[in-house]
C-alpha cells in the first residue's frame, strides 16, 4: 500500500503539470533616495490593492459556502474567470491563479466538493496570511507574498558548489512558457530549483541538460522552506556528472513532504530521490516500492500517465533504481531515473 502524506490542498506533486509561481524578480535597487521613495509609494499602493482583492475574495469565498457548493457546478467557469479578473486588477496574479484553479474543479469528476472545499480552505488560510503578515514570521511572511504573486529578488548570499542537474522541464498556458530546472549541491546537500521564463509559444533561454554538473554559484530566494533560486557567476560549462544525488526510503519521502507543509502550507510538492525503489503496478495505477522495506509511495496522475513511465519501467527491469521526482499529497511523479548500476541519468519529463 502506497504511504502518501496527505496535505491541507492543492495538487500535490504535479510534476509536468502547471502550477502557479511568482513572476519575475523585481529590479535591484539604487541608491538614488528619490527613486527608492518612489518605489516604496508603488509597493504601499500595490499592497493597498492587494489588501482590497483579499478581502473582497474573502466575500465571495463566504457567499460561496453560504448558499452552497452546489452552486458553483451550477454557475461554471465564468464565475470564477471573473473573480480571477477581479485579482489581476489587484495586482495579485497568485491569488488569480489558484482561483482560475477551482473553475476546472466541479467539472473534474466524483469527490469535487471535497477538492473544492479544500482549495476554498487553502485561499482562505492565504487570504487571512496577507491581512495579517505582519504578525507573521518573516519567512512565513514573505512565503505569502510570494503565493500571493509579489515580485521578490534572490537576496541570498551567493552559493558555490558543484550543482548535479537533475530535471528540467517546461509549463506553458496563453500567455507564458515556464522551466523549471531542479538542482542537486553535491557539497552542500541543497536542492535548489531554478525557473526562467519566456513569451507564450517560445522556450525560455536557460537549458541545462540533465546529467550533467555546473560550476556555479545561486542565490536564494526570500520564503520560509522555499527552493526556489537564481544562478549566479558560472566557473565553468557544463560537464557530465560523475556523481548521483544521495537518496531516500518512501517513508522517509513523506515525512518530508509533510513536515515541509508546516513552513508552506500552500505546497503542491517537495523534490526528492528515492533509493532502491522498484515500480511495480497498483490496481490502476503504479507505485514505487521500496526494495528493501514493506512501503511505498503511488505515482501521481501526471506520472502514470506520462510516457516517460514506460522508460522507468524499461529501465528498471523489475531491480531497483534510483528515482528522482517531485512528491505531493497524491504521491510523486517522478523525473529522471538512474539505472542501478553503472549508467547515466535518464530523463522522464
Amino acid at each position: 500500500m502506497g504511504t502518501a502524506v496527505r496535505g491541507p490542498g492543492g495538487e500535490g506533486g504535479r510534476g509536468c503539470a502547471e502550477e502557479g509561481t511568482a513572476g519575475p524578480s523585481a529590479p535591484a535597487a539604487t541608491s538614488d533616495p528619490g527613486a527608492a521613495r518612489r518605489r516604496a509609494e508603488r509597493r504601499a499602493e500595490r499592497a493597498e490593492r492587494v489588501t482590497a482583492g483579499a478581502t473582497e475574495l474573502e466575500q465571495r469565498l463566504a457567499d460561496l459556502l453560504r448558499t452552497g457548493l452546489a452552486g458553483a457546478e451550477q454557475a461554471g467557469y465564468g464565475l470564477w474567470e471573473e473573480t480571477a479578473a477581479r485579482m489581476v486588477d489587484a495586482q495579485a496574479p497568485g491569488l488569480a491563479s489558484r482561483v482560475r484553479d477551482l473553475g476546472a474543479i466541479p467539472s473534474s469528476g466524483p469527490g469535487w466538493p471535497v477538492r473544492l472545499l479544500e482549495e476554498c480552505a487553502l485561499l482562505h488560510l492565504l487570504d487571512r496570511g496577507w491581512l495579517g503578515r505582519e504578525r507573521l514570521p518573516a519567512g512565513l511572511a514573505a512565503t505569502v507574498r510570494s503565493r500571493m504573486g509579489l515580485p521578490t529578488s534572490a537576496d541570498g548570499p551567493p552559493v558555490r558548489d558543484h550543482w548535479l542537474v537533475l530535471a528540467q522541464y517546461d509549463t506553458a498556458d496563453a500567455r507564458l512558457t515556464t522551466r523549471r530546472v531542479w538542482l542537486y549541491g553535491a557539497e552542500s546537500d541543497r536542492t535548489a530549483l531554478l525557473l526562467s521564463y519566456g513569451a507564450a509559444g517560445r522556450a525560455p533561454e536557460l537549458t541545462l541538460p540533465v546529467g550533467t554538473a555546473l560550476d556555479a554559484e545561486i542565490s536564494a530566494y526570500p520564503g520560509a522552506g522555499q527552493q526556489r533560486a537564481a544562478l549566479g557567476r558560472r566557473f565553468a560549462p557544463p560537464e557530465p556528472a560523475r556523481t548521483r544525488p544521495p537518496g531516500v526510503s518512501t517513508s522517509q519521502a513523506a515525512v518530508r513532504y509533510g513536515a515541509a507543509l508546516r513552513e508552506d502550507p500552500w505546497l503542491d510538492s517537495v523534490p526528492v530521490t528515492l533509493e532502491r525503489v522498484v515500480p511495480v503496478p497498483d490496481g490502476d495505477g503504479w507505485q514505487l516500492a521500496d526494495a528493501d522495506g514493506d512501503t511505498a509511495l503511488p505515482l501521481a496522475g501526471a506520472g502514470r500517465n506520462q510516457p516517460g513511465l514506460w522508460r522507468l519501467v524499461a529501465l528498471a527491469g523489475g531491480a531497483p533504481v534510483t528515482v528522482f521526482g517531485e512528491c505531493g499529497h497524491r504521491g510523486l511523479t517522478p523525473l529522471t531515473a538512474w539505472p542501478a548500476g553503472p549508467g547515466p541519468a535518464v530523463p522522464l519529463c
